[in-house]
């Protein structure tokens, strides 16, 4: 099963939670938002979603 994080950028607030907590490195900034640059690589743990105090990052399954 492939996972597929995906980041409201007009909810993100660039604060890097979800950099810092991800194990597997899916996300980088740019502009000040996050975005899913290896979201292959998701393993769907969610840690992202649960750091995100925004409310912007969704796990999709495919």
């Amino acid at each position: 099963m492939a996972f597929n994080p995906i980041v409201d950028a007009e909810k993100c607030a660039g604060c890097e939670e979800c950099v810092d907590v991800c194990p597997v490195e899916v996300f980088e900034m740019k502009d000040d938002k996050s975005v899913p640059v290896n979201a292959e690589e998701c393993l769907g743990c969610e840690s992202c979603v649960e750091v995100c105090e925004e409310g912007a990052i969704v796990i999709e399954e495919d």
